[in-house]
């Protein structure tokens, strides 16, 4: 993954007539007035008072945040990988693929949890979140292991990989990145790493739960493999099959699956605030609104290119909460305390962006004054 060349005419200085922050936020803010009003309909419907409207209201609002702040990152990584897909496949997932990531990982994905755990049918299912919703959460929250050792898996693997690539040659952490770029060539070196991670979490739990713990972490490894050998045959086959395959179905499958290990942890963490799985669809969803907007924004605007370490920063929140996911196998740790890290790596790593590119315009301006300055070589006799 080479990340020297910036592409022409992407950068989010130069480019001429650049789409306003509100145009790209348009749809999400159309989202987020529906979103409330239909939050404010059901917490009319269910309490019939304003205090009880106004605190599924808050709810809403507070998920969306949360949402946000978990999945800014997936937002960045979903940038890096649309850059180089084919025009009508982001259209495609910009489309189809936000519809997955709302209604199905945020209403569906719970729902089938429930059918597989509880052993129901999905319209039982359905019934127990709207009557019962205690007892739909308590079946959430014990399903919560695998979750969290498939998702945590999948993510570490995400992570590993883009530090363990010989072609990446733009390092912000140097001491450490440029050794990972160097042993990259190792072949399977991230796939023993996670494994590593996992039979040392696994090894904390007892039991069944081992057991389970070890092998949703198998199932999540094997996706991730699963998912790159399908997008390897697909590009593989693109000059056979003349079509554009290219950057297509196999990268539009990864990003789905990478949306779905991101919305694992904020679905279930979901719970702690609420227990009605149509408040949390709702909070939910007008977050991942914003999540697309801003991955389209990234895009279009050649954010990735103008900040060198923005991705950085993001993979390396990525793995970070990978690490997190096999933590909560033994203890738990409050959401805001992951969304807020993420962020804050993000952002040193944007700050290291901008010093950089300061650097460079201040090296750039010192140039030409040298050069003016220096002494014309005498005539010859």
């Amino acid at each position: 993954m080479t990340q020297g060349n910036r592409p022409q005419g992407t950068t989010a200085a130069g480019a001429a007539g650049q789409r306003s922050m509100f145009s790209y936020l348009k749809w999400a803010f159309v989202v987020t007035v529906a979103g409330l009003a239909l939050g404010a309909f059901l917490g009319w419907q269910t309490t019939g008072t304003v205090a009880g409207m106004g605190s599924i209201l808050f709810i809403c609002a507070v998920l969306a945040v949360l949402e946000i702040s978990l999945s800014f990152d997936n937002a960045i990584v979903n940038a890096n990988k649309l850059k180089t897909m084919r025009p009508e496949w982001q259209r495609r997932f910009l489309t189809w693929g936000i519809l997955i990531a709302v209604f199905g990982m945020r209403i569906i994905f719970p729902l089938l949890i429930v059918v597989i755990a509880a052993k129901i049918g999905p319209w039982q299912a359905i019934v127990l979140a709207a009557g019962q919703p205690e007892e739909y959460a308590r079946i959430m929250h014990e399903a919560h292991l695998p979750i969290a050792a498939f998702g945590g898996t999948f993510l570490m693997m995400v992570g590993l990989s883009f530090f363990f690539d010989h072609e990446k040659d733009v390092h912000w952490v140097r001491w450490l990145e440029t050794r990972m770029t160097k042993y990259a060539t190792i072949r399977g070196v991230e796939v023993a790493i996670a494994l590593l991670f996992v039979m040392g979490f696994s090894s904390l739990l007892d039991g069944e739960e081992r057991n389970v713990f070890f092998s949703a972490a198998i199932w999540g490894l094997l996706t991730f493999l699963l998912v790159e050998v399908l997008g390897g045959l697909l590009d593989s086959t693109q000059e056979a099959q003349n079509t554009a395959v290219r950057g297509g179905l196999g990268a539009f499958l990864y990003l789905e699956v990478l949306d779905a290990s991101f919305s694992f942890d904020g679905v279930i963490g979901a719970f702690a605030l609420s227990q009605n799985l149509f408040v949390i669809a709702i909070g939910l969803g007008i977050g991942a609104m914003y999540v697309r907007s801003m991955t389209i924004m990234l895009v279009e605007n050649g954010t990735l290119a103008e900040y060198r370490f923005l991705e950085h920063g993001a993979f390396y929140a990525i793995f970070t909460l990978s690490i997190i996911m096999f933590a909560q196998s033994q203890v738990h740790i409050p959401e805001v305390i992951t969304g807020l890290g993420g962020a804050a790596m993000i952002g040193v790593a944007l700050w290291s962006s901008i010093r950089f590119n300061r650097k460079e315009q201040a090296e750039a301006s010192e140039t030409p004054l040298a050069e003016e300055s220096a002494p014309e070589p005498a005539p010859a006799h």
